[in-house]
C-alpha cells in the first residue's frame, strides 16, 4: 500500500514537472512569436511602394540617425552656394543671401552686413564680377552636439578678363530646429559660422 502511494506521489511529481516545463515551453514560444510580429510590423513599416511608369518598385526607409551626416552636409553645402553663388545685380544678390539666412542664424546676417557696409558687393555689381563657389569637402564632429563643421571650398571670381580663384574655409556649428519648412527643409540651423581663411589662390587672364 505505501509502495503504491509512493508511485502515485512519483507519478505526480512528474505530472509536475512536465506541465511547469509546458507551461514554459508556451510562454517562450508565444514570447518569440510576438517579438516576430512586432519585427515584422516594422519591417513593414519601413517599406514602401512607389509607382514609377506603370511599374510597383518597392523602397526601404531608414530613421533619420543613419542618414544624419549626409543631410548635414547637404544643410551645410547648400547655405554656402546660396551665400557665395552671385551674379552682378542687386535684386539677385538680395534673393540670394535671403535664401542662406534662412539656414543660419544672426553669425552669417553679420558677415553679410560687412560685407555690405565695406561695399563688397558693389564692388561685384560696378565692376560685372560673378562669383562661384565649389564645395571641395565638408569635414562634421559627430561626436558633441551642436555639431562642428568645417567647410573646404574653391571660390572664383569672374570677370570679363580674367578669373580669380581664392582658397575659402569656414568654420561653424550646426542644430536641429524642430519644424521643416520649405525654406530650411532640412530643419537645421547653423551657428557661430565664421570665415578661417580667403585668400587668392591664382589668376588666370582671359584672351580676348
Amino acid at each position: 500500500m505505501f509502495t503504491q502511494f509512493k508511485n502515485i506521489d512519483t507519478a505526480f511529481k512528474h505530472i509536475k514537472i512536465f506541465s511547469i516545463f509546458l507551461i514554459l515551453a508556451n510562454m517562450l514560444t508565444m514570447s518569440f512569436c510576438i517579438f516576430k510580429s512586432y519585427q515584422m510590423v516594422d519591417e513593414a513599416q519601413n517599406r514602401v511602394h512607389i509607382l514609377y511608369n506603370g511599374k510597383v518598385l518597392e523602397a526601404v526607409a531608414s530613421d533619420r540617425k543613419s542618414n544624419l551626416p549626409v543631410e548635414l552636409r547637404d544643410h551645410i553645402k547648400t547655405f554656402h552656394h546660396y551665400f557665395f553663388n552671385l551674379d552682378p545685380d542687386e535684386k539677385a544678390i538680395q534673393a540670394q543671401i535671403a535664401k542662406a539666412l534662412y539656414l543660419a542664424d544672426e553669425s552669417a546676417k553679420k558677415q553679410y552686413d560687412n560685407l555690405r557696409e565695406s561695399g563688397y558687393y558693389n564692388n561685384l555689381i560696378s565692376a560685372n564680377i560673378s562669383q562661384e563657389i565649389d564645395v571641395d569637402s565638408i569635414t562634421l564632429d559627430m561626436n558633441e552636439y551642436p555639431y562642428l563643421f568645417t567647410c573646404y571650398a574653391t571660390q572664383k571670381l569672374i570677370r570679363s578678363s580674367s578669373t580669380v580663384t581664392r582658397k575659402l574655409i569656414t568654420q561653424g556649428q550646426v542644430r536641429s530646429i524642430k519644424t521643416q519648412t520649405d525654406n530650411n527643409p532640412h530643419g537645421f540651423l547653423i551657428q557661430r559660422w565664421e570665415t578661417l581663411e580667403n585668400q587668392d589662390a591664382d589668376s588666370k587672364n582671359v584672351q580676348p
